[in-house]
């Protein structure tokens, strides 16, 4: 009974922590793409495109903003005019995953926490380059050793990859180049 009075009490002292001025917050936990779940920017459900997928939350929205593409999801933190009160960001963790094509279900991890291969031969669901994100800087090594690019960290990845050098969107890789293609292990 102590345990679970001790349990409560530090409950309610961390809840009283994340009042205003406080650094501690509570997340919303990240969910998966389902029917409903609608790009951001492209209009279309998210499960129909092939690739890593983002979701946003916005301070005072339940539901998150879907990107159909973890490119998509920086770009939306680089451009201006785009909400700037996102309390969490969460991009599927493709450390392990069986399919570049659907992401394992339950692998998110949060963009500032994770590493992300930009500049690799990856395309993503809107058809252009995609900068994959990983947990684990092992699978994202050999990741980049297979599909190429460089590796970085949430905020370093340059423009160029996200937006494009003229500031439009990134070009698809050029023909011949190859992707990571349906079926096969992302972190191969």
């Amino acid at each position: 009974m102590k345990g679970l009075r001790r349990a409560a009490l530090a409950l309610l002292l961390a809840l009283a922590a994340c009042g205003e001025g406080s650094d501690l917050a509570v997340l919303p936990p990240p969910q998966e793409p389902g029917p409903d779940s609608i790009g951001y920017f492209c209009g279309m459900a998210v499960t129909e495109h092939r690739g890593p997928k983002a979701q946003a939350f916005i301070a005072g929205h339940a539901k998150p903003l879907w990107f159909s593409s973890v490119r998509d999801a920086l770009a939306f933190t680089m451009l201006p005019g785009e909400p700037r009160t996102v309390i969490a960001l969460y991009v599927n963790d493709m450390s392990g995953a069986e399919s570049w094509a659907v992401p394992q279900a339950g692998r998110w991890v949060i963009a500032r926490d994770a590493l992300f291969v930009a500049g690799s031969r990856a395309v993503g669901g809107m058809g252009v380059q995609e900068a994959v994100p990983f947990a684990d800087r092992a699978a994202a090594d050999r990741f980049r050793l297979t599909h190429g690019g460089e590796i970085y960290r949430f905020g370093e990845v340059p423009e160029r990859y996200v937006l494009g050098t003229d500031g439009g969107l990134a070009a698809a890789p050029a023909a011949g180049t190859g992707s990571a293609e349906h079926g096969t292990h992302a972190t191969d």
